[in-house]
């Protein structure tokens, strides 16, 4: 029997949504054991002086616990 958790993380990048995602989910790898999936929640732009500063993302991390 296989059990999962999901978990909610945040991340944001100066380039795109999509680099925001790989960054959200590398870090995600540092913390937790057995990533399977992720998908995007949420998206937003920050933005200063008029112009995109940067590319923010809502993950859901989808991890495998342990037995």
């Amino acid at each position: 029997m296989t059990v999962a958790r999901i978990t909610e993380i945040s991340s944001i990048s100066p380039k795109s949504f999509e680099d925001a995602v790989v960054l959200g989910v590398e870090r995600a790898n540092q913390t937790l054991k057995n990533v399977k999936g992720a998908w995007v929640k949420d998206q937003e732009v920050t933005v200063e002086n008029g112009k995109i500063s940067g590319y923010k993302v809502i993950l859901k991390v989808t991890f495998v616990l342990n037995a």
